[in-house]
């Protein structure tokens, strides 16, 4: 990214590694080894209809890159830059910009913003190799790159089907509403398209204090096919949907909560909230009560049906309650909160943290944590991994102080590798292609340091950019490399 003006836009190669010689060196060797492996993805939000439709393209250079990312709005939206200015959908459907070219040019222009960041890194990467960019984006070089981008955007190449096998994802796993009939799943399957599996997320079933709580719920009853009237009900409800998603081949369940309380209720006080709940009476204490109890559920019925359990911890949504009410969620307006895990998990774990059946993944954005809590819990519990760096996190020294922070304590073995967890279906092989260099660097630094032997470092590359992910997700050994 360091291309003087007015030179082709290149690359560095040496990208996220060590300025010191013989770290970079041993780097160089090891991301060498591992840049060309597969892509396993377990957790991500790409949405199932781009792949379902065969015919199915990735729209404007704007649809791609600008609109649907909230990496891109906040920053720009941080700026200055209205959200109706960069084409930005409204809940009221008040006036945007829809002329795509004008939302790229507005882009570009700001493109410097990006300068230092994991998603300028990200962007400058899917540009350049993927899309053969040549020239550095700015206001003078926009619509010139607009120009080539839809000319790439048009060939079969460029198809989201074709790039999935271009990008070499051996599997993707979508993020489903539980309430999700999986329609375009079976389609996608029908097609051969084994390697893209649904993820069970039952939250806006859960949040009983949502708006639209009843209205999920009446879903949830239809999808199902069971009366939702009581508490039974409602699990049964929810177990029978998890068992759709495992015929539809899913290998996990993503729960997220403000914060990991777990509490189990009795029989009695879990049918009191319910029905609380089911005549509009319900509290915030109820809600957090119940939250926590079904957490517990969720984690007993991953020990009955073998589906990984994900939690993510600790964002605030929607801060920006303007935004919110303009825009919706998922506007870049999500802020993180410090988290205790030891106490508020530990009934969970008491409970089936020792379970050889059950597989829990943890993901926090409070790293203040990683070392205190997260990789002592991870270093003893035999159930519990860690999930890499999320969201604000994910970036290179996001990376770093991840693997300084949690190995010490927890060991290589006890991650969960890499996901992306992105809705930028483009980006997939750059934020894969940052942890891959990362990772290798800071095995590096270890062999340099004579903590680590070369062949050590070697496995423990591969183990970080595959294996282990491999294993947490209890991805069958077939899935990698395979046509499907």
């Amino acid at each position: 990214m360091n291309t003087p003006a007015g030179l082709p836009w290149k690359l560095t190669p040496d990208r996220c590694f060590a300025a010191d010689p013989a770290q970079r060196h041993v780097a160089r060797e090891l991301y060498a080894q591992v840049r060309a492996l597969p892509l396993i993805c377990p957790h991500g939000h790409v949405p199932p209809e781009l792949l379902s439709n065969s015919t199915a393209t990735l729209g404007t250079p704007a649809e791609l890159f600008i609109i649907p990312d909230h990496y891109i709005t906040r920053m720009l939206y941080s700026q200055g830059v209205p959200l109706e200015d960069l084409g930005v959908p409204t809940r009221d459907g008040t006036p945007i910009e829809t002329d795509h070219r004008l939302i790229w040019q507005r882009f570009a222009e700001y493109f410097h913003l990006f300068r230092s960041t994991p998603t300028g890194l990200w962007l400058a990467d899917e540009l350049v190799d993927l899309f053969g960019v040549n020239e550095r984006l700015n206001g003078a070089s926009a619509q010139r790159i607009y120009e080539h981008l839809e000319r790439q955007l048009a060939r079969p190449e460029f198809t989201p089907r074709a790039l999935l096998t271009r990008f070499n994802i051996a599997l993707l796993a979508t993020t489903d509403a539980a309430t999700d009939t999986l329609a375009q799943h079976r389609t996608m399957h029908a097609d051969g398209l084994t390697r893209i599996r649904p993820t069970f997320r039952p939250d806006a079933v859960v949040n009983i204090t949502a708006q639209d709580w009843h209205t999920q719920i009446a879903t949830l009853s239809q999808v199902s096919g069971i009366n939702i009237h009581n508490y039974a009900s409602y699990i049964c409800a929810l177990e029978q949907r998890r068992q759709e998603f495992k015929q539809c081949g899913a290998l996990a369940t993503d729960h997220a909560a403000l914060t990991p309380y777990t509490s189990r209720l009795n029989n009695a006080e879990a049918e009191a909230i319910i029905g609380r709940a089911l005549t509009g009476n319900t509290t915030e204490t109820d809600a957090a009560q119940f939250t926590g109890h079904m957490l517990m559920e969720f984690a007993r019925m991953s020990c009955e049906d073998g589906l990984v359990m994900q939690l993510h911890i600790g964002s605030l949504r929607n801060h920006n309650a303007a935004l919110f009410t303009r825009f919706g969620p998922d506007r870049g307006a999500d802020i993180p909160l410090a988290t205790e895990w030891a106490r508020n998990l530990q009934p969970l774990l008491n409970t089936y943290g020792s379970d050889p059946r059950f597989r829990l993944i943890l993901f926090t954005l409070d790293e203040s944590s990683y070392s205190r809590e997260l990789a002592p819990l991870a270093g003893h519990y035999p159930a519990l991994r860690l999930g890499p760096p999320w969201w604000f996190f994910d970036s290179i020294n996001g990376m770093r102080r991840y693997l300084d922070r949690v190995v010490e304590t927890a060991g290589i073995y006890n991650l969960a590798g890499f996901n992306d967890d992105t809705r930028a279906f483009a980006s997939i092989p750059s934020r894969h292609d940052v942890w891959r260099r990362v990772s290798c660097d800071w095995l590096a630094g270890l062999v340099v340091q004579g903590l680590l032997a070369d062949d050590e470092a070697a496995e423990l590359a591969y183990e970080l950019a595959l294996g282990l992910v491999q294993r947490a997700y209890r991805v069958p050994e077939l899935t990698v490399g395979s046509s499907g």
